[in-house]
Formats: structure tokens, C-alpha cells, sequence
């Protein structure tokens, strides 16, 4: 099933080793070659730009006034995972409808967004569509990650039962975020961290209390190391650093044990964490086609 702006390729690649082995059997010189395996091409990831969110009161994302009178740019990256067995979109960036508009800002003027470019350009200059895609996970059902979702309608989507059900209530169906996720119709219903091949090289980790289902995503690569996306778990460096919990989150002690779960399983892993709304992480990642190796 089915990939131009800012573009992050990791990729690792399995070599198979050509021995020769000599015995002696019944008596005689046995000589046995041990046939070279076949290449297996390893896991790739794709950082592509999903729109840009100003942030005009960044009070929001904190419990008290911290962050008072300040404002940040936010990127706003969605990724493709290649894996030797299947393809996976993990977000989806800001709605399409933004590409070729003014920034739109919000009525309550904590937020002004823009999308520059949509998915469809950037999968073609990656010779891709979205049937090219077998999965699509979200980190989360906000509007900012769900934006180019409805057009992988043939994936699976996979997602945590919490999140599933929250999305899909009545109050949800309502407002802003429920529309880009009503044509995914392929789901497959997570209870906490799912190995999506089962070889522990994609592993969706179940961090709940941005929204019920929060889900964060941690990738296995032999000669790259190990990378954590962290969703919304974190905004931005300042915000990790501090475990600043924004307040519009879900459940604040929710996403506090998220937190401690978080960087326990990043150290314990040795992983490269990278914060998806951070411009600085997004752009200090190598850019297409260089690796990460």
C-alpha cells in the first residue's frame, strides 16, 4: 500500500555475512559454503513540514503564569516510516485548507497558523500517494496533527481504545478535531505500547494525559540509535526541562506519570529524543538525502 520542503531521512541497512566452513564427514573433506543473505534494507524515517503554529500566549502551556506575555513558533512536522515490511504516516500536520491562504488566527488569538505546502506535493516528490501507506498513527486527535488524515482513509489507523473513544463522543464530533479523522474507517484498537512489525524497531508508546490516548512514538535503528518523537508530550525544550504541563491537557497527573515514564524509558533505551513541536529539533535534523548514521 502508499511519499517539498524540509525532509529527514534515518536509515539503517542489515548485511548479511558470507562465511566458509570446512568439516570432515565420514571420513572425507566436506566443504561447506554458507550462502550470502540477501540485503534487508532497514527502517527510514521522513520528517516533512506539516504547517508552522505561532503561538501568541504561551501561558497556555503551562498551570500558571510562567510563560506570561511571551510568544513561540512552533513547527509542525508529520513523518513517513519505512520499514522492510510496511509504511507508516505518523501525523498529519495543520489542515490542508491552510495551503495557499492568509494565516489563519484563532478567535481567542492564542494561535495563528499556516500550512505552506500540502501532503500530496510532498509524497510526490517522494513517488508516493497515500495508498502507498499501510498505517497512520496519530500522536493525538488535535487539530494540529490530524490536519491530512482523511486522505489515507485506506490505512489502518491505529490507535488507543481511550483516544478512539474520546474522538468519536458526541461532545468531540461537535467541534474542530473530530472531522479529518470520520474517514478512517480501517481501525485497529490499541491497550497501551504496540510493536506495529513485531521486531521492536517501531514501537507506538502509550503516554496518556495530553488527551486520553496520547501516544508517543520510539524508533530502533542499529547504526543511527534510538529515536523518541515525543507527540505533545512536550512543546518545546524549556517545557520538557520544567515537565510544564500546558492547561488545556487532559489530565495533568496523567501526563506528569507520562513524563516520568518518558525519560525513564529514553534513558533506560539511550534514545535521541526529539521534540516534534520544536523548530530547533526539526531543523537540526539532516535534510534529505543525507542519513543519519
Amino acid at each position: 500500500m502508499k511519499k517539498t520542503l524540509l525532509i529527514l531521512s534515518l536509515a539503517l541497512a542489515f548485511v548479511a555475512c558470507k562465511d566458509s566452513k570446512k568439516g570432515v564427514k565420514d571420513g572425507y573433506n566436506d566443504t561447506t559454503e554458507v550462502a550470502e543473505a540477501p540485503k534487508k534494507e532497514g527502517v527510514k524515517l521522513y520528517a516533512l513540514d506539516g504547517g508552522t503554529v505561532q503561538v501568541n500566549k504561551l501561558e497556555v502551556f503551562s498551570q500558571d503564569t510562567t510563560y506570561q506575555g511571551q510568544s513561540k513558533t512552533f513547527a509542525d512536522a508529520f513523518y513517513i516510516i519505512e520499514h522492510p515490511n510496511g509504511r507508516m504516516l505518523w501525523d498529519a500536520g495543520l489542515a490542508e485548507g491552510l495551503v495557499g491562504q492568509e494565516p489563519f488566527s484563532t478567535p481567542d488569538g492564542v494561535f495563528k497558523v499556516s500550512r505552506k505546502d500540502s501532503v500530496m506535493s510532498q509524497l510526490k516528490s517522494l513517488n508516493l500517494t497515500p495508498e502507498d501507506f499501510d498505517f497512520i498513527a496519530l500522536s493525538h486527535t488535535h487539530f494540529d496533527h490530524t490536519g491530512s488524515a482523511s486522505k489515507f482513509a485506506d490505512a489502518t489507523w491505529l490507535v488507543q481504545a481511550s483516544e478512539y473513544d474520546f474522538i468519536t463522543s458526541e461532545e468531540q464530533k461537535k467541534g474542530d478535531n473530530y472531522p479529518p479523522i470520520s474517514q478512517l474507517k480501517n481501525v485497529e484498537k490499541l491497550n497501551g505500547d504496540f510493536d506495529v512489525f513485531g521486531d521492536g524497531t517501531v514501537v507506538i508508546k502509550s503516554m496518556p494525559g495530553h488527551t486520553p490516548g496520547h501516544q508517543a512514538l520510539f524508533l530502533k535503528l542499529e547504526n543511527a540509535g534510538n529515536v523518541l518523537l515525543t507527540g505533545d508530550l512536550y512543546h518545546f525544550q524549556e517545557n520538557r526541562d520544567n515537565k510544564g504541563v500546558p492547561s488545556f491537557n487532559y489530565d495533568v497527573e496523567a501526563t506528569l506519570k507520562s513524563m516520568e515514564l518518558f525519560e525513564a524509558f529514553a534513558k533506560e533505551n539511550n534514545a535521541a529524543v526529539y521534540i516534534q513541536h520544536s523548530a530547533d529539533d526539526f531543523n537540526r535534523l539532516p535534510k534529505y538525502p543525507k542519513y543519519l548514521d
